[in-house]
């Protein structure tokens, strides 16, 4: 009976793909940008509820109850699926206004096939066969599943940019070219605030393990996407102030990114990324625009980076003094990748280190609110620059916190094993982070996050076995292949109703 209803949004995904009259174009297609003046009616207006619910909420959530391997996550996967095909048809059966061909309808035909592979491959998995080469393929079949998944909040990111901009009929013709270089830009701002809240919060071992800091990783990608903006901003034809603005942008980047990469070996940190965030603000503060709007908006997003820049400057050099996130003022030697010279006490967060990605999130937000024909759009409406950067900024303010919510909703349910946290409840081993397990916080076991403890009794007391064992399988999100904990299918329910009974019995 259960596989029975597992089928039918399968079902439905395999109409989809075997209907491509439905899946290409639809009768309301046209050639030109879409009429503004036709209202939009009530089923593109669900199309659109359904699928930024979707994607913006159920999938990221089902991805991470997938990597924290919770009993929830095959249900709320099915849901997901089923509205995300009635969205699907919403939005090719709807009247009103009727709209060109977009890359939007494109990636969302695309889709169809995807989510027909990650619901396969998750079937597959549920179905428990036993045959000869389960053992080799199984592994397979999973680590695909998971990597499709991880891969869910990227696509409904893109996705939705392109639907705004298709409602909008904006980024056509010669407008194409800004929009593409405002729109990845400033995802990739609001990217780098969503890898440095990771960072803080579930990987400090992951680093440590390889010796690396952070600013060395961000240092190498601002130094390669230097590399290519210096040589791609000139599209020919006479140097113009703005040409030459962007490609010394991309010359400040290569070199500075180069700078970042040289000083922030071994381990270090450097102060150098920042740095060059907040060039890049101060040029784009006083960057010229035909509109006074325009003007102001790209003056607030430049004042956001510059404010990014020094905020990640003063994290690194006065919040932590040069050490390492999640390393102590106790900390033999917190550069070090040795596996007892390296551990410290796992500390938390500190208040201040939020600072720099959420300005991060609404300097993207604000640089992908910047083109000029959202701009010219907004100055035809009687908004100004106060009201667009408030608009901005609350959505910036969402963005943050569910960005939060999900981290957190992964750390405290123990990483990758989060139906099998520690024993202890959070209230007895201190704050309710402290999902790596241990009172008072857990030390950095082989350089990481989670490892033996480094209290009541230092760093050579392990505690129990069965504590050991335990925190072995309470850990962070990079843990995943680094770590020789036995490999549990997520997918195996008796097995794990067995382990999780285990380690309560403990």
């Amino acid at each position: 009976m259960r596989a029975r209803r597992s089928l039918v949004p399968l079902a439905a995904v395999v109409v989809l793909a075997t209907r491509p009259q439905l899946s290409l174009a639809h009768e309301h297609h046209h050639d030109g940008p879409a009429d503004p003046s036709i209202p939009i009616d009530s089923i593109l207006k669900l199309h659109i509820l359904f699928q930024a619910v979707v994607w913006t909420i159920l999938f990221p959530t089902t991805m991470v109850l997938g990597l924290i391997r919770h009993r929830l996550h095959v249900p709320l996967a099915t849901v997901s699926l089923a509205l995300t095909t009635a969205g699907y048809f919403f939005g090719h059966g709807h009247g009103g206004r009727s709209f060109p061909h977009t890359a939007h309808g494109t990636v969302a035909s695309l889709l169809v096939f995807y989510l027909f592979a990650q619901m396969a491959l998750g079937m597959y998995l549920k179905l428990h066969l036993s045959w000869k080469a389960e053992g080799r393929i199984r592994p397979v079949v999973l680590g695909l599943h998971g990597l499709l998944g991880k891969t869910f909040p990227i696509l409904g990111w893109v996705q939705m940019v392109l639907g705004i901009a298709t409602l909008q009929s904006w980024c056509f013709g010669g407008h194409l070219g800004q929009c593409l270089a405002h729109y990845i830009m400033g995802s990739s701002f609001v990217a780098y605030s969503v890898i440095l809240l990771i960072m803080l919060k579930a990987g400090a071992g992951w680093l440590a393990r390889r010796g690396r800091s952070q600013e060395w990783f961000d240092s190498w990608v601002i130094c390669l996407w230097g590399l290519v903006n210096s040589f791609t901003e000139h599209h020919g034809g006479p140097w113009t102030h703005k040409d030459l603005q962007h490609t010394l942008l991309g010359v400040v980047w290569f070199f500075g990114g180069a700078a970042g990469i040289w000083t922030s070996r071994g381990g270090k940190r450097s102060i150098f990324p920042g740095i060059i965030i907040g060039i890049t603000g101060w040029a784009m503060s006083g960057h010229a625009q035909a509109l006074m709007l325009s003007t102001m908006v790209h003056g607030l997003f430049g004042y956001a980076l510059m404010a990014a820049g020094v905020a990640r400057v003063i994290e690194v050099c006065f919040v932590l003094n040069d050490r390492p996130t999640g390393e102590s003022d106790t900390s033999p030697d917190p550069t070090s990748s040795d596996e007892l010279t390296g551990r410290s006490d796992w500390s938390p967060v500190r208040a201040f280190q939020l600072l720099p990605p959420w300005l991060l999130t609404a300097a993207g937000i604000l640089f992908m609110s910047a083109t000029d024909e959202e701009l010219r759009w907004a100055d035809g409406n009687g908004i100004d620059h106060i009201t667009w950067g408030l608009i901005d900024f609350s959505i910036a303010f969402f963005l943050f916190v569910w960005f939060n919510i999900l981290l957190d909703l992964y750390t405290t349910s123990g990483g990758r094993y989060g139906a099998r946290v520690s024993a202890r409840s959070t209230t007895e081993s201190g704050p309710w982070y402290s999902r790596l397990g241990q009172e008072g916080g857990g030390g950095i076991r082989n350089g990481g996050a989670n490892g033996p403890r480094a209290d009541k009794g230092g760093y050579g007391d392990h505690g129990s076995e069965e504590e050991s064992s335990i925190e072995a399988e309470s850990h962070v999100l990079f843990d995943e292949g680094d770590l020789d904990a036995e490999e549990i299918d997520p997918f195996d329910d008796e097995r794990l109703q067995s382990r999780q009974a285990k380690v309560r019995g403990s």
